[in-house]
């Protein structure tokens, strides 16, 4: 017998009829002897309906009141879950993040687990209940309910896992699997049978969706496997694991593309100290992730930088650095939102060389110009236009041996 957590994402409980298919997925887990606790998400677009319907009162919803109105989702899937269940005859029931003291910051909207006590979880373990758990949400240390951001069902899954020490976390979502590419655009990709934690934290931060970051970092740290499969067929996913655990090793595992990017340049800089910190402390108090970094130095004390940040954030950074300009001294600050992060992932590339000159040459091949790179132990990232992007995977999905299995 296994204690194991199932996470079903909103297309899983898109509507009745779903719910009633997850219900029986849940039921033939218990009926196979498993202690079972599920959590789901709110249905597909109830989220983005509940956002909607708070700006129509107010041009700027509270964001303690908006994690109230969103909680509501979640809780909507458990309790019609629970109900299903239990006219099946099965012992269920619901529980809210609160309940289970899922107990996070004060940071409405993108709140961090702090701890999470699961004494009622254990409780209706023990009895033999199915639990049935809201994910996305949990409360702050004044009882204030909060949630912890796009994607959070996945992290709230993950971190229940850790602390009532499941087996395995089972992901269920709509695709089956994690792949070595976007299948939509690269027809070769293939589903992996197994990648390491550390493979899927770069592959979750540079561009693929199928896993929310934060869940693979509960996953590493405590060392939960966590099973990526589709709700919708009985085929085994992807397990996402130690790298230790026998896993297949190829030098690279996958290729990713982020198109949500964004370059700014500051030209003729002041080459020195403390000014890198005058450029960058305006961005950290805005709250604008800053990626890629090059500077380039010329003569006379001068240097040139360049930064990458999320596009959605590009007129609010350009905005910044013109300020930041005009107070350093630096001849001029511009953009370009036309461009795309292209990135190799594997951890066979820790022993590996040859790797970079492999990228380069076959994006080279295709007159595709690199303006940026960066690196670290099992990635190689480029930026390069954005027109180019779906291009560059499918002829690095292919330069890579991606295509077919070795």
């Amino acid at each position: 017998m296994s204690l194991i957590v199932q996470k079903f994402g909103g297309t899983s409980v898109a509507d009745p009829e779903r719910i009633m298919n997850v219900a029986k997925r849940v039921a033939k887990t218990y009926d196979q002897g498993n202690d079972v606790v599920v959590i789901l998400s709110a249905m597909a677009g109830v989220t983005d309906g509940l956002i909607a319907m708070a700006r129509k009162v107010s041009e700027s919803p509270d964001n303690r009141e908006l994690d109230v109105l969103l909680a509501t989702g979640e809780q909507t899937t458990c309790a019609l879950l629970a109900m299903n269940l239990k006219s099946m005859n099965y012992p269920a029931q619901s529980l809210m993040g609160h309940q289970v003291e899922v107990m996070t910051d004060h940071c409405f909207g993108n709140a961090r687990i702090l701890d999470i006590k699961a004494d009622r979880i254990r409780e209706l373990l023990e009895k033999r209940h199915i639990v049935v758990v809201a994910g996305f949400q949990g409360c702050d240390p004044d009882g204030n309910i909060t949630t912890l951001g796009r994607g959070g069902s996945d992290t709230s899954a993950v971190a229940i896992a850790a602390a009532v020490k499941a087996d395995v976390c089972e992901i269920y979502t709509d695709v089956d699997g994690i792949y070595t590419a976007d299948p939509n655009i690269c027809p070769k990709a293939r589903k992996l049978d197994t990648i390491s934690y550390d493979e899927m934290l770069n592959m979750a931060s540079l561009g693929a969706k199928v896993l929310q970051i934060r869940s693979v970092g509960f996953a590493k740290k405590y060392k939960i496997p966590v099973h990526v499969r589709s709700s919708f067929s009985e085929e085994e996913g992807t397990m996402v694991v130690d790298e230790n655990s026998g896993m297949e090793r190829l030098v690279v595992s996958g290729v990713t593309h982020d198109t949500n990017q964004a370059r700014i340049t500051l030209k003729k800089v002041p080459d020195q100290p403390g000014v890198a910190a005058k450029i960058f402390s305006p961005m950290a108090s805005a709250g604008i992730v800053v990626d890629m970094i090059i500077q380039n130095t010329r003569a006379e004390g001068q240097t040139d930088l360049t930064f990458t940040v999320p596009r959605n954030d590009f007129k609010k950074a350009l905005k910044l650095q013109k300020e930041v300009a005009a107070d350093i001294g630096a001849e001029e600050v511009f953009g370009d939102q036309n461009i795309a992060k292209i990135s190799v992932i594997g951890v066979g590339m820790k022993d590996h060389s040859g790797v970079a000159s492999t990228m380069f040459a076959a994006l080279a091949n295709e007159n595709i110009n690199i303006t940026m790179i960066s690196t670290s132990e099992i990635r190689i990232s480029c930026v390069i236009e954005e027109k180019y992007a779906e291009l560059a995977v499918r002829v690095l999905h292919t330069a890579f041996g991606l295509d077919t299995r070795e």
